[in-house]
This record gives C-alpha cells, sequence and structure tokens, in this order.
C-alpha cells in the first residue's frame, strides 16, 4: 500500500473483513480429515464386507482412495478458496481516502476519497453486534451509498474515518476531477471505483 500513496498521504488503519466467516471453514477442516481418518480405518478392517457382502477386499484401495480424494476436495474446493478470499481482502484508511481491496489473482479495488463523504453510517446484524463488526455506509451524495462490508471494531473504525475528516485541510471541495484546494496544491480525489488486475499492496 505504501508504494501507491500520494505525496503527503498517510496510512492510519489497515483491516480485514471480520473473521467470523471463518469459523465453519476452519471447523470443517479441522473435522473432515479426522472424518475421512475414521472412514479409511473402517474400510481397512473390512467392515464394509460385513455390510454388504457383495464388497470384496480388491475394493479396499479404491474405497480409501475414494475417502482421500473425497477430503482433498473439500479443502481444496471449500475450505481454501473462503481462506484465501478472506485474507486477500483489505480495507485501509488514509487521511485522505478509504480503499477497499479484493482478490488476489483478480485484484479488484474501490477508493473513496474522505473529502467527497457526507455522512457515515453504521449498520449491523444482531450476530455483527455479537462480534463487534458491521458495515459502514458511505454517502457521498449521489443517491447511492457506498459500503464497506463487515468490518471489524466498526464503531471504532469509523471514529478514527470521522476524525480524518476533522483533520483534513479547511478549503478543500470536492471537485468532479479532482481534489481542489483554493489557496493551495491541487490533489488527486478518486471517488469509488473498479478496476481489474491492480498490484498486490506491500
Amino acid at each position: 500500500m505504501r508504494k501507491d500513496l500520494q505525496p503527503g498521504e498517510q496510512v492510519i488503519v489497515v483491516t480485514r473483513p471480520q473473521p467470523r466467516k471463518l469459523i465453519f471453514p476452519v471447523a470443517v477442516f479441522i473435522l473432515v480429515p479426522a472424518v475421512g481418518a475414521f472412514a479409511s480405518a473402517w474400510i481397512v478392517r473390512g467392515e464394509p464386507a460385513r455390510l454388504f457382502p457383495l464388497i470384496s477386499k480388491e475394493w479396499t484401495f479404491w474405497l480409501v482412495a475414494a475417502c482421500v480424494a473425497a477430503v482433498a476436495w473439500i479443502l481444496l474446493g471449500y475450505c481454501l478458496p473462503r481462506v484465501l478470499r478472506w485474507q486477500a481482502t483489505r480495507y485501509v484508511l488514509t487521511n485522505r481516502r478509504i480503499v477497499a481491496r479484493y482478490g488476489m489473482l483478480r485484484r479488484r479495488d474501490q477508493q473513496i476519497s474522505l473529502v467527497s463523504i457526507r455522512h457515515v453510517g453504521v449498520s449491523q446484524s444482531l450476530l455483527q453486534r455479537i462480534f463487534r463488526s458491521g458495515n459502514i455506509s458511505l454517502d457521498t451524495g449521489h443517491g447511492e451509498d457506498s459500503v464497506v462490508p463487515d468490518v471489524p471494531e466498526v464503531l471504532r473504525f469509523r471514529n478514527f474515518v470521522l476524525e480524518a475528516m476533522d483533520d483534513l485541510p479547511p478549503g478543500v471541495v470536492p471537485e468532479a476531477d479532482g481534489w481542489m484546494d483554493p489557496g493551495g496544491d491541487a490533489a488527486r480525489h478518486e471517488t469509488w471505483h473498479m478496476r481489474e488486475g491492480g498490484r498486490d499492496e506491500r
């Protein structure tokens, strides 16, 4: 992120979505191998042949291989993508803008300048209140709020945003093509935008 900072810009907070979404994938990651190992041992002991006499010992290898393949498919197809998706998502607050970055191979960025924000709202479901997370909504006056979902310590994050907005230089006003300071240098202003294929953060 530091290499993407504008002159005079400083990082205030870097965080990721609330990790409660990893609870079920982590539980699956622990339980599925245990179930697979138990099933493989059950097969090796010849228990399937007692239930189904048509199953011979020649089936043992293929049944164990099927168990291993099922475990690998669940871990690689379900658990790993969700962990990587969470790991690749970052919310960055600087003294000039909020940046939300998603994805590893295919990057997707959302950015909004603090100077264009008119209102900062917080919404929480019951589960989010338990984990002290929530959704940050940013009103830029264009008729539709921009939302940063599932921010951890959402009330604290909102306070950081409000403090950063209060610390903006006086006289800075949003323009259609950029930051504009009538008495100083012009700086770039980026409203929410989407782009694919951006570079990884450092």
